[in-house]
């Protein structure tokens, strides 16, 4: 089961990519196409080509962990595009929303509430 903290921290490959690459195809992904740590703990999500299907790959302190989900009718909605074009970054509750098949662009989130001494920073 996936978990979500505040520090989490989830890349989203913007391109599609081959899904039969296992662990080591997809930690070398996540350094080359996210230019992330594979080892950080964090989140890397790759799509299939068909949009149908998802992998989500993580370290647990232990060893590598890819998750797996194909959908059993219809498609995974593509999040919007990060500034550079080629990722994006969602927190835990994003990737949720995206592996339960919802629509993360047209969800809209309540403003969190700061305390004052963060909103002057």
């Amino acid at each position: 089961m996936l978990s979500a903290s505040s520090q989490l921290k989830v890349f989203v490959a913007r391109e599609s990519v081959d899904l039969r690459r296992g662990h080591d195809g997809l930690c070398k992904l996540a350094e080359s196409v996210l230019s992330g740590d594979p080892y950080s703990g964090h989140y890397f999500v790759f799509f299939g080509r068909r949009l149908d299907r998802i992998k989500v790959l993580f370290w647990d302190k232990s060893g590598f962990v890819v998750y797996y989900k194909r959908l059993a009718r219809g498609r995974f909605r593509m999040p919007a595009l990060g500034a550079d074009g080629a990722s994006l970054e969602l927190d835990g509750a994003e990737l949720a929303m995206l592996l339960g098949g919802f629509d993360v662009g047209s969800a809209r989130r309540t403003p969190a509430w700061q305390p004052s001494a963060l909103r002057t920073a």
